[in-house]
């Protein structure tokens, strides 16, 4: 038994992201229509715009781009941390409606994984449990009720939509070290992918380290962190 990796895919992005957000950010400085901005700039300006006004810490502007994501495959551990972000929109995979058959669909974390006497504790626990489902399954117990025993490793796939401004402090939080271990890959790879797309939105994005130049944690720093190294390596996504 095992897991399949868990995907990410963006599906839409707001047309042209930069170069509205760029339009919007000139709009408070200058006496023309919107309309009349947008139609008349430029990549390359509407870039230098949002570097200029987001380095004064003046976010409000991206917030006209929005990203909405598929995550694939991921488990219900990871969903119930990310919809702690509120300023949100989301659509998971119900347990109500689709049948889970925990056997195939469940998310091992590399630590039980690497461990033989840990993982074979791990798949016979999921195995008493995907027979205890079915059994109440066939005895006539709703899915939602029969839900009720299934684990967090359980797989699950959830629609996710964020503007480019919480993207970030989603980033922030995610990307770092500190964060749980499948929710950072996830984090990782949606920057990745934004990046593609919107440079300029996110430009510099990721653990609060590669914004600041320093770790916030304080004690709860984890020895391992290099900042250094942190910084190249989310700039070079």
């Amino acid at each position: 038994m095992g897991a399949s990796k868990m995907k990410v895919k963006l599906l839409r992005y707001t047309a042209d992201p930069e170069l509205l957000c760029g339009a919007a950010a000139l709009t408070s400085t200058r006496s023309g229509n919107p309309s009349e901005i947008f139609e008349g700039i430029d990549l390359e300006k509407a870039r230098q715009t949002i570097r200029r006004v987001t380095g004064y810490g003046h976010m409000s502007v991206i917030e006209h781009a929005s990203f909405t994501f598929s995550i694939e495959e991921v488990s219900r551990a990871l969903t119930h941390q990310l919809v702690r972000h509120r300023i949100a929109s989301y659509t998971q995979q119900s347990q109500r409606y689709v049948t889970y058959d925990t056997l195939k669909r469940y998310v091992t974390p590399p630590t039980i994984a690497q461990n033989p006497e840990a993982k074979k504790i791990f798949d016979e626990t999921l195995e008493s449990i995907s027979a205890a489902y079915k059994k109440l399954l066939d005895l006539g117990i709703p899915k939602e009720d029969a839900r009720y025993i299934l684990p967090n490793a359980a797989k699950t796939n959830i629609v996710v939509t964020m503007n480019a401004r919480e993207l970030r402090h989603f980033f922030n939080l995610r990307c770092c070290a500190r964060s749980q271990w499948e929710l950072r890959e996830v984090a990782t790879e949606m920057l990745r992918q934004v990046k593609r797309v919107a440079p300029a939105l996110f430009e510099n994005a990721g653990p609060t380290c590669v914004e600041l130049g320093f770790c916030p944690e304080g004690k709860m720093k984890p020895p391992e962190c290099n900042i250094e190294e942190i910084k190249k390596r989310f700039k070079s996504l």
